[in-house]
Protein backbone atom coordinates (compact mmCIF):
# COMPACT_ATOMS: atom_id res chain seq x y z
CA UNK A 1 0.00 0.00 0.00
CA UNK A 2 1.14 3.24 -0.46
CA UNK A 3 1.65 6.28 1.95
CA UNK A 4 -1.36 7.71 1.81
CA UNK A 5 -3.36 7.65 5.22
CA UNK A 6 -6.23 5.21 5.37
CA UNK A 7 -8.79 6.80 8.00
CA UNK A 8 -10.09 4.91 11.06
CA UNK A 9 -13.50 5.24 9.50
CA UNK A 10 -12.76 4.99 6.15
CA UNK A 11 -13.74 1.41 5.16
CA UNK A 12 -11.52 -1.56 5.03
CA UNK A 13 -9.77 -0.59 1.97
CA UNK A 14 -9.29 3.32 2.81
CA UNK A 15 -5.53 4.32 1.33
CA UNK A 16 -5.39 2.37 -1.05
CA UNK A 17 -5.81 3.93 -4.78
CA UNK A 18 -7.05 2.13 -7.31
CA UNK A 19 -7.07 3.18 -10.78
CA UNK A 20 -10.20 1.48 -13.51
CA UNK A 21 -9.34 1.48 -17.34
CA UNK A 22 -12.17 -0.67 -17.60
CA UNK A 23 -15.14 -0.42 -19.78
CA UNK A 24 -19.14 -1.48 -19.86
CA UNK A 25 -19.44 -3.88 -16.64
CA UNK A 26 -16.72 -6.13 -15.27
CA UNK A 27 -13.96 -3.87 -14.91
CA UNK A 28 -15.86 -0.92 -14.04
CA UNK A 29 -17.89 -3.80 -11.29
CA UNK A 30 -14.52 -5.01 -10.28
CA UNK A 31 -13.94 -1.18 -8.91
CA UNK A 32 -16.88 -0.35 -7.31
CA UNK A 33 -16.65 -3.13 -4.87
CA UNK A 34 -13.34 -1.34 -3.91
CA UNK A 35 -15.27 1.71 -3.97
CA UNK A 36 -17.60 0.78 -1.36
CA UNK A 37 -15.39 -0.34 0.95
CA UNK A 38 -13.19 2.58 0.83
CA UNK A 39 -10.55 2.62 -1.82
CA UNK A 40 -10.12 5.60 -3.66
CA UNK A 41 -11.31 4.39 -7.07
CA UNK A 42 -9.93 6.84 -10.19
CA UNK A 43 -12.25 6.33 -13.35
CA UNK A 44 -9.84 6.41 -16.50
CA UNK A 45 -12.00 7.19 -19.15
CA UNK A 46 -11.93 8.13 -22.78
CA UNK A 47 -13.01 11.88 -23.73
CA UNK A 48 -16.46 10.61 -24.74
CA UNK A 49 -17.03 8.88 -21.37
CA UNK A 50 -17.92 5.09 -20.47
CA UNK A 51 -20.28 3.74 -22.73
CA UNK A 52 -22.05 2.64 -19.46
CA UNK A 53 -23.47 6.17 -19.15
CA UNK A 54 -25.65 5.42 -21.79
CA UNK A 55 -26.67 1.86 -21.66
CA UNK A 56 -29.55 -0.12 -20.57
CA UNK A 57 -32.73 1.77 -19.41
CA UNK A 58 -32.14 5.82 -20.01
CA UNK A 59 -33.64 8.12 -17.14
CA UNK A 60 -33.00 12.14 -18.52
CA UNK A 61 -30.21 10.72 -21.08
CA UNK A 62 -28.54 8.79 -18.01
CA UNK A 63 -28.31 4.83 -18.48
CA UNK A 64 -29.37 3.68 -14.72
CA UNK A 65 -26.69 1.24 -14.27
CA UNK A 66 -24.43 3.98 -14.26
CA UNK A 67 -25.06 5.42 -11.34
CA UNK A 68 -24.42 2.04 -9.41
CA UNK A 69 -21.63 0.93 -10.89
CA UNK A 70 -19.88 4.30 -11.05
CA UNK A 71 -20.74 5.01 -7.47
CA UNK A 72 -18.12 6.21 -5.43
CA UNK A 73 -15.32 6.64 -7.79
CA UNK A 74 -13.28 9.63 -9.00
CA UNK A 75 -13.36 10.54 -12.92
CA UNK A 76 -10.83 11.83 -15.10
CA UNK A 77 -10.64 11.60 -18.89
CA UNK A 78 -7.56 10.58 -20.87
CA UNK A 79 -7.13 9.35 -24.29
CA UNK A 80 -4.50 6.58 -23.96
CA UNK A 81 -4.17 6.31 -27.86
CA UNK A 82 -2.62 8.94 -27.60
CA UNK A 83 1.52 9.46 -26.24
CA UNK A 84 0.12 12.41 -23.90
CA UNK A 85 -2.47 10.32 -22.41
CA UNK A 86 -0.39 7.23 -21.91
CA UNK A 87 2.41 9.53 -20.05
CA UNK A 88 -0.50 10.83 -17.74
CA UNK A 89 -1.48 7.38 -16.92
CA UNK A 90 2.22 6.23 -16.26
CA UNK A 91 2.50 9.03 -14.18
CA UNK A 92 -1.46 7.90 -12.17
CA UNK A 93 0.30 4.19 -12.03
CA UNK A 94 3.56 5.44 -10.25
CA UNK A 95 1.14 6.60 -7.02
CA UNK A 96 -1.52 3.80 -7.59
CA UNK A 97 -1.97 0.27 -5.60
CA UNK A 98 -4.34 -1.35 -8.04
CA UNK A 99 -5.13 -0.84 -12.10
CA UNK A 100 -8.26 -2.94 -13.23
CA UNK A 101 -8.28 -3.27 -17.33
CA UNK A 102 -10.58 -4.79 -19.50
CA UNK A 103 -9.62 -4.81 -22.95
CA UNK A 104 -8.48 -7.33 -25.30
CA UNK A 105 -5.29 -9.34 -24.80
CA UNK A 106 -2.41 -7.00 -25.89
CA UNK A 107 -4.38 -3.58 -25.94
CA UNK A 108 -2.55 -1.86 -23.20
CA UNK A 109 0.72 -3.49 -24.01
CA UNK A 110 0.30 -1.61 -27.26
CA UNK A 111 -0.12 1.54 -25.50
CA UNK A 112 2.89 1.02 -23.49
CA UNK A 113 1.11 0.40 -20.27
CA UNK A 114 1.10 -3.31 -20.05
CA UNK A 115 2.58 -4.96 -16.81
CA UNK A 116 6.27 -4.46 -17.42
CA UNK A 117 5.28 -1.31 -18.06
CA UNK A 118 3.74 -0.18 -15.20
CA UNK A 119 5.88 -2.56 -13.17
CA UNK A 120 8.74 -0.95 -14.12
CA UNK A 121 7.90 2.12 -12.21
CA UNK A 122 5.69 0.66 -9.55
CA UNK A 123 6.68 -2.55 -8.83
CA UNK A 124 4.39 -3.08 -5.99
CA UNK A 125 1.88 -2.48 -8.55
CA UNK A 126 -1.75 -5.02 -8.67
CA UNK A 127 -2.84 -5.24 -12.22
CA UNK A 128 -6.00 -6.89 -12.40
CA UNK A 129 -6.73 -8.48 -15.86
CA UNK A 130 -10.10 -9.30 -17.28
CA UNK A 131 -11.28 -10.96 -20.90
CA UNK A 132 -13.34 -13.31 -22.10
CA UNK A 133 -10.92 -16.31 -22.52
CA UNK A 134 -7.79 -15.13 -20.65
CA UNK A 135 -4.50 -14.06 -20.96
CA UNK A 136 -3.11 -17.40 -22.60
CA UNK A 137 -4.39 -20.57 -24.36
CA UNK A 138 -5.68 -20.49 -28.35
CA UNK A 139 -8.54 -18.76 -27.84
CA UNK A 140 -6.80 -15.64 -25.53
CA UNK A 141 -6.89 -13.11 -28.54
CA UNK A 142 -10.86 -13.79 -29.49
CA UNK A 143 -13.30 -10.96 -28.43
CA UNK A 144 -15.08 -11.94 -25.22
CA UNK A 145 -18.55 -11.31 -24.01
CA UNK A 146 -20.06 -12.15 -20.80
CA UNK A 147 -23.38 -13.53 -22.71
CA UNK A 148 -20.65 -15.57 -24.45
CA UNK A 149 -18.55 -16.63 -21.49
CA UNK A 150 -21.77 -18.41 -19.53
CA UNK A 151 -21.98 -20.20 -22.98
CA UNK A 152 -18.78 -21.65 -22.75
CA UNK A 153 -18.93 -22.23 -19.28
CA UNK A 154 -22.00 -24.44 -19.64
CA UNK A 155 -24.63 -22.15 -17.49
CA UNK A 156 -26.30 -21.24 -20.47
CA UNK A 157 -27.37 -24.90 -21.41
CA UNK A 158 -28.65 -25.26 -17.58
CA UNK A 159 -30.67 -22.37 -17.87
CA UNK A 160 -34.36 -22.45 -19.34
CA UNK A 161 -36.72 -25.56 -19.57
CA UNK A 162 -36.15 -29.02 -20.47
CA UNK A 163 -36.74 -28.98 -25.04
CA UNK A 164 -36.70 -25.44 -24.93
CA UNK A 165 -33.80 -22.57 -26.22
CA UNK A 166 -31.46 -22.31 -23.51
CA UNK A 167 -32.34 -18.40 -21.79
CA UNK A 168 -30.41 -15.93 -20.03
CA UNK A 169 -31.09 -15.09 -16.08
CA UNK A 170 -31.76 -11.47 -17.33
CA UNK A 171 -28.75 -9.72 -15.83
CA UNK A 172 -24.83 -9.63 -16.82
CA UNK A 173 -23.31 -12.82 -14.14
CA UNK A 174 -20.76 -13.82 -16.20
CA UNK A 175 -19.51 -10.13 -16.09
CA UNK A 176 -20.37 -9.74 -12.36
CA UNK A 177 -18.91 -13.05 -11.59
CA UNK A 178 -15.67 -11.94 -13.26
CA UNK A 179 -15.68 -8.37 -11.65
CA UNK A 180 -16.07 -10.06 -7.98
CA UNK A 181 -12.79 -12.82 -8.67
CA UNK A 182 -11.01 -9.64 -9.86
CA UNK A 183 -11.64 -8.37 -7.06
CA UNK A 184 -10.94 -11.20 -4.61
CA UNK A 185 -8.16 -11.85 -6.82
CA UNK A 186 -6.54 -8.03 -6.05
CA UNK A 187 -7.20 -8.85 -2.25
CA UNK A 188 -4.67 -11.57 -2.11
CA UNK A 189 -2.58 -10.62 -3.76
CA UNK A 190 -2.46 -7.12 -1.80
CA UNK A 191 -2.52 -9.31 1.56
CA UNK A 192 0.54 -11.65 0.18
CA UNK A 193 2.69 -8.79 -0.67
CA UNK A 194 2.21 -7.71 3.15
CA UNK A 195 3.28 -11.34 4.29
CA UNK A 196 6.15 -11.54 1.85
CA UNK A 197 9.04 -9.65 1.60
CA UNK A 198 10.45 -7.92 -1.72
CA UNK A 199 7.94 -6.31 -4.65
CA UNK A 200 4.43 -7.07 -4.23
CA UNK A 201 3.47 -6.38 -7.42
CA UNK A 202 1.48 -9.51 -9.90
CA UNK A 203 -0.76 -10.15 -12.28
CA UNK A 204 -4.45 -10.89 -11.89
CA UNK A 205 -5.49 -12.88 -14.93
CA UNK A 206 -9.02 -13.41 -15.09
CA UNK A 207 -10.99 -15.04 -17.85
CA UNK A 208 -14.99 -14.31 -18.11
CA UNK A 209 -15.29 -18.11 -18.66
CA UNK A 210 -13.53 -19.18 -16.00
CA UNK A 211 -15.33 -16.80 -13.54
CA UNK A 212 -18.64 -18.69 -14.53
CA UNK A 213 -17.48 -22.15 -14.82
CA UNK A 214 -15.99 -22.59 -11.17
CA UNK A 215 -19.68 -22.40 -9.70
CA UNK A 216 -20.61 -25.06 -12.42
CA UNK A 217 -20.75 -27.22 -9.21
CA UNK A 218 -20.73 -31.60 -10.47
CA UNK A 219 -21.56 -30.93 -14.13
CA UNK A 220 -17.96 -32.56 -15.02
CA UNK A 221 -17.73 -35.52 -12.77
CA UNK A 222 -21.38 -36.07 -13.18
CA UNK A 223 -20.52 -37.17 -16.82
CA UNK A 224 -17.32 -38.61 -16.42
CA UNK A 225 -18.44 -40.85 -13.86
CA UNK A 226 -21.84 -41.33 -14.81
CA UNK A 227 -22.15 -40.79 -18.26
CA UNK A 228 -24.98 -37.42 -17.55
CA UNK A 229 -24.92 -34.38 -18.92
CA UNK A 230 -26.98 -32.77 -17.11
CA UNK A 231 -29.44 -30.30 -18.76
CA UNK A 232 -31.98 -27.52 -18.30
CA UNK A 233 -34.55 -28.15 -15.41
CA UNK A 234 -36.79 -25.39 -15.31
CA UNK A 235 -37.13 -24.46 -11.49
CA UNK A 236 -36.20 -28.12 -10.15
CA UNK A 237 -33.22 -29.77 -9.15
CA UNK A 238 -33.30 -33.02 -10.76
CA UNK A 239 -33.47 -35.83 -7.65
CA UNK A 240 -34.22 -32.67 -4.71
CA UNK A 241 -37.57 -32.47 -4.01
CA UNK A 242 -39.64 -30.89 -2.99
CA UNK A 243 -37.42 -27.92 -4.08
CA UNK A 244 -39.47 -25.97 -6.59
CA UNK A 245 -41.60 -22.89 -7.23
CA UNK A 246 -45.63 -23.51 -6.64
CA UNK A 247 -48.89 -21.65 -7.70
CA UNK A 248 -51.08 -19.72 -5.30
CA UNK A 249 -54.64 -18.58 -5.68
CA UNK A 250 -53.82 -15.18 -6.09
CA UNK A 251 -51.76 -15.84 -9.23
CA UNK A 252 -48.42 -15.43 -7.39
CA UNK A 253 -45.67 -17.89 -7.19
CA UNK A 254 -43.86 -18.73 -4.32
CA UNK A 255 -39.95 -20.73 -4.29
CA UNK A 256 -39.83 -23.60 -1.28
CA UNK A 257 -37.40 -25.71 -0.05
CA UNK A 258 -38.26 -28.43 1.83
CA UNK A 259 -36.42 -31.56 0.98
CA UNK A 260 -34.53 -32.31 4.06
CA UNK A 261 -36.11 -35.21 6.01
CA UNK A 262 -37.06 -32.91 9.31
CA UNK A 263 -38.79 -30.20 7.35
CA UNK A 264 -40.38 -32.20 4.78
CA UNK A 265 -42.05 -34.36 7.99
CA UNK A 266 -43.29 -30.57 8.67
CA UNK A 267 -44.64 -30.08 5.42
CA UNK A 268 -46.61 -32.95 5.31
CA UNK A 269 -47.96 -32.67 8.90
CA UNK A 270 -49.49 -28.95 7.59
CA UNK A 271 -50.42 -30.08 4.31
CA UNK A 272 -52.41 -33.11 6.77
CA UNK A 273 -50.57 -35.48 4.78
CA UNK A 274 -48.19 -37.13 7.72
CA UNK A 275 -48.40 -40.80 6.09
CA UNK A 276 -46.24 -38.99 3.30
CA UNK A 277 -43.01 -39.11 5.63
CA UNK A 278 -43.97 -42.07 7.82
CA UNK A 279 -41.19 -44.41 7.51
CA UNK A 280 -43.29 -46.73 4.95
CA UNK A 281 -44.31 -43.63 3.62
CA UNK A 282 -43.97 -43.24 -0.10
CA UNK A 283 -42.28 -39.98 0.06
CA UNK A 284 -40.14 -40.65 3.74
CA UNK A 285 -36.75 -40.10 2.42
CA UNK A 286 -34.55 -37.77 0.04
CA UNK A 287 -34.28 -41.00 -2.32
CA UNK A 288 -37.84 -41.71 -2.73
CA UNK A 289 -38.69 -37.82 -2.89
CA UNK A 290 -36.37 -37.44 -5.63
CA UNK A 291 -37.79 -40.32 -7.99
CA UNK A 292 -40.98 -39.88 -7.17
CA UNK A 293 -40.31 -35.39 -7.84
CA UNK A 294 -43.03 -34.62 -10.46
CA UNK A 295 -45.57 -36.28 -8.66
CA UNK A 296 -44.99 -35.28 -5.27
CA UNK A 297 -44.26 -31.27 -6.93
CA UNK A 298 -47.78 -31.95 -8.66
CA UNK A 299 -49.54 -32.75 -5.18
CA UNK A 300 -47.83 -29.67 -3.21
CA UNK A 301 -48.72 -27.46 -6.19
CA UNK A 302 -52.44 -28.40 -5.86
CA UNK A 303 -52.33 -27.37 -2.19
CA UNK A 304 -50.52 -24.19 -2.80
CA UNK A 305 -52.94 -23.59 -5.18
CA UNK A 306 -55.49 -22.88 -2.97
CA UNK A 307 -54.19 -20.38 -0.57
CA UNK A 308 -53.43 -16.76 -1.23
CA UNK A 309 -49.70 -16.28 -1.11
CA UNK A 310 -49.54 -14.23 2.47
CA UNK A 311 -51.99 -17.41 3.72
CA UNK A 312 -49.49 -19.97 2.44
CA UNK A 313 -46.35 -18.18 3.70
CA UNK A 314 -47.48 -17.49 7.08
CA UNK A 315 -48.61 -21.03 7.51
CA UNK A 316 -45.29 -22.42 6.11
CA UNK A 317 -43.39 -19.97 7.99
CA UNK A 318 -45.42 -20.95 11.25
CA UNK A 319 -44.34 -24.96 10.64
CA UNK A 320 -40.50 -23.74 10.02
CA UNK A 321 -40.72 -24.88 6.45
CA UNK A 322 -38.52 -22.32 4.03
CA UNK A 323 -40.21 -20.54 1.42
CA UNK A 324 -40.63 -17.32 0.13
CA UNK A 325 -42.13 -15.03 -2.43
CA UNK A 326 -40.36 -14.54 -6.15
CA UNK A 327 -39.67 -10.70 -5.84
CA UNK A 328 -39.90 -8.25 -8.50
CA UNK A 329 -38.49 -4.78 -8.01
CA UNK A 330 -41.79 -3.41 -5.96
CA UNK A 331 -41.46 -5.90 -3.61
CA UNK A 332 -37.97 -5.09 -2.76
CA UNK A 333 -38.81 -1.47 -2.80
CA UNK A 334 -41.12 -2.54 -0.12
CA UNK A 335 -39.90 -4.42 1.56
CA UNK A 336 -38.95 -3.69 5.31
CA UNK A 337 -36.15 -6.44 5.79
CA UNK A 338 -34.32 -4.54 3.09
CA UNK A 339 -34.28 -1.51 4.43
CA UNK A 340 -33.23 -2.60 7.68
CA UNK A 341 -30.33 -4.37 6.62
CA UNK A 342 -29.37 -1.51 4.29
CA UNK A 343 -29.67 -3.16 1.11
CA UNK A 344 -31.90 -0.50 -0.74
CA UNK A 345 -30.24 3.37 -0.20
CA UNK A 346 -30.73 6.03 -1.98
CA UNK A 347 -28.14 7.77 -3.56
CA UNK A 348 -27.74 11.17 -4.83
CA UNK A 349 -26.42 11.37 -8.44
CA UNK A 350 -24.69 14.51 -9.79
CA UNK A 351 -25.93 13.21 -13.49
CA UNK A 352 -29.01 13.81 -12.07
CA UNK A 353 -28.90 17.19 -10.94
CA UNK A 354 -28.49 15.44 -7.63
CA UNK A 355 -31.64 13.20 -8.39
CA UNK A 356 -31.86 10.44 -5.43
CA UNK A 357 -31.50 6.89 -7.24
CA UNK A 358 -32.59 3.79 -5.13
CA UNK A 359 -29.65 1.07 -5.40
CA UNK A 360 -28.32 -1.89 -3.19
CA UNK A 361 -26.32 -1.06 -0.43
CA UNK A 362 -23.01 -2.32 0.14
CA UNK A 363 -21.94 -6.14 0.54
CA UNK A 364 -20.99 -7.54 2.59
CA UNK A 365 -21.21 -5.74 6.16
CA UNK A 366 -18.04 -5.94 8.01
CA UNK A 367 -18.39 -4.89 11.64
CA UNK A 368 -15.33 -2.60 12.57
CA UNK A 369 -14.70 -1.19 8.84
CA UNK A 370 -18.15 -1.03 7.20
CA UNK A 371 -18.25 -0.19 3.93
CA UNK A 372 -20.47 3.10 2.66
CA UNK A 373 -21.29 5.14 -0.38
CA UNK A 374 -19.58 7.94 -0.17
CA UNK A 375 -20.58 9.34 -3.19
CA UNK A 376 -22.56 9.42 -6.62
CA UNK A 377 -21.32 8.24 -10.08
CA UNK A 378 -19.07 10.93 -11.22
CA UNK A 379 -19.39 13.64 -13.71
CA UNK A 380 -17.51 13.01 -17.07
CA UNK A 381 -13.63 14.14 -16.14
CA UNK A 382 -15.48 15.71 -12.88
CA UNK A 383 -11.93 15.26 -11.03
CA UNK A 384 -9.32 16.22 -13.84
CA UNK A 385 -8.43 19.24 -11.65
CA UNK A 386 -8.27 17.56 -8.23
CA UNK A 387 -6.22 14.43 -9.78
CA UNK A 388 -4.40 15.62 -13.23
CA UNK A 389 -3.71 18.71 -11.83
CA UNK A 390 -1.62 17.06 -8.54
CA UNK A 391 -0.02 14.93 -11.18
CA UNK A 392 1.38 17.57 -13.21
CA UNK A 393 2.48 19.68 -9.59
CA UNK A 394 4.10 16.20 -8.85
CA UNK A 395 5.74 15.85 -12.12
CA UNK A 396 7.05 19.73 -12.24
CA UNK A 397 8.57 19.01 -8.57
CA UNK A 398 10.43 15.80 -10.23
CA UNK A 399 11.93 17.57 -12.93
Amino acid sequence: MTARAASADGGALAGLRVLEVGHIISGPFCAHLFADHGAEVIKVEPPAGDDMRRWGGLYKGVGLYWPIIGRGKKSVTLDLRDAEGQAAFRELARTADVVIENFRPGTMERWGLGPEDLHADNPDLVMVRITGYGQTGPLRDRAGFGSIAEAMSGFRHLSGEPDRPPVRVGISIGDALAGTQGFIGALLALLSGHLRTGPRGQVIDVALYEATWMYMESILPEFVKLGKVRGPSGPLLPGIAPSSVYPTSDGRWIVMGANKDTVFSRLAAVMERPEWAAPDGRYATHLLRGEHQLELDAEIARWTRGQTVDELLGVLDKAGVPAGRIYTAPDILGDPHYRARGMVVEVPDPSLDGESVPMPGVVPKLSRTPGTIRRGAPLLGEHNDEILGALRTTSAGRR
